[in-house]
């Protein structure tokens, strides 16, 4: 199960055994990341999480590809709003521990920023600053694996016109989104400022923007921090972590790839990058890196650092079809 403060009710997986298909109602859809997904509802007895019960009520569903959710397998649950937003919620990223405590409590001390339950969209939201332009509402969305996201209008009222950007791919319910991607030297959220972070824009009519938000504070931002989320005080507190203001990782190949059994799928070939310069091509697969096959554990293992390697090393990469392509890494945003 996912926490998920950026969906308004909890989302059961169609594929998850928890589904009982006698009681499945079909019909609905909703706005996601990628498009429209076609959603179901389930009546239920009991929700369950840790302590927290909640009795009576329903579940939505719909298919919730593992990929979706940034997942190496396919999850059962994404826990929504709904559910969490009653309790404070104290995520404490480094020591990989959350609880749910009572609204009003402060376990520790921190920088805080305005949050609440949006009467709109049934999720939480606060906002942020991006150049001199403040941006709201923003969504917090815990379920969301990237780190800040804009509008197309947002990033263009920052005015931030000398950072280079490239192109990055995200998956969400309802399949791919392209975006921008940039690193900006610092932005606000309430009194905290935050520095080198990621960035991403969305096209016009993008997914922010159809939902009518100027963007979101996904996970891969909060989890520099130890967050407290308490919509019921109206607040969020930040207390920074052994990451926060550490420079985010940059690709230097400019291929953004996804692991299969025995390759690596090019999902997305970056604006800009030394891959496009040469190229390279979505869906474009890789067997071996500087001569060593993919291994099964490719996520995790040592080889997996290539993409993002020095600047001026070149990196041999044998095709599947035995081609061997070299490509000299290059820092390019």
């Amino acid at each position: 199960a996912i926490l998920d403060t950026g969906v308004s009710y909890t989302l059961l997986a169609k594929a998850s055994p928890a589904l009982d298909t006698a009681k499945l109602v079909a019909g609905g859809s909703a706005t996601a990341i990628g498009g429209s997904v076609a959603l179901g509802w389930m009546p239920t007895r009991t929700v369950a999480l840790g302590g927290l019960a909640r009795t009576g009520g329903g579940v939505t569903v719909a298919d919730l590809p593992a990929i979706a959710t940034g997942s190496a397998s396919a999850v059962d649950l994404l826990v929504g709003a709904g559910m969490l937003a009653g309790h404070a919620l104290d995520i404490d990223y480094a020591a990989k521990r959350f609880r749910l405590i009572r609204s009003g409590r402060l376990p520790f001390k921190g920088e805080t920023a305005p949050l609440r339950v949006s009467t709109e969209r049934s999720v939480y939201e606060s906002a942020l600053t991006l150049g001199n332009r403040r941006l709201a509402p923003i969504v917090v969305d815990t379920g969301d694996g990237s780190s800040v996201t804009v509008t197309a209008a947002g990033w263009q009222a920052a005015d931030l016109k000398d950072l280079r950007v490239t192109t990055a791919i995200a998956f969400g319910l309802a399949g791919p989104a392209v975006s921008g991607l940039a690193i900006v030297p610092d932005l606000r959220v309430g009194t905290m400022t935050a520095r080198a972070t990621e960035v991403r824009i969305e096209p016009a009519g993008g997914f922010s923007q159809a939902i009518g938000t100027a963007g979101r504070i996904g996970s891969g931002f909060l989890q520099n921090y130890r967050v407290l989320l308490d919509p019921g005080a109206r607040r969020m507190v930040l207390s920074r972590g052994p990451k926060a203001d550490t420079t985010p990782l940059r690709s230097t190949s400019g291929l953004l790839v996804g692991a299969e059994p025995d390759r690596l799928k090019v999902l997305h070939v970056m604006r800009g990058g030394p891959a496009a310069a040469s190229g390279w091509k979505d869906g474009d697969t890789i067997c071996a890196i500087d001569g060593v096959p993919i291994p099964t554990d490719y996520p995790t293992s040592p080889l997996a650092s290539w993409s993002a390697g020095t600047p001026g090393r070149v990196v041999m990469l044998a095709l599947c079809d035995g081609t061997i392509r070299p490509l000299t890494l290059r820092t390019f945003y």
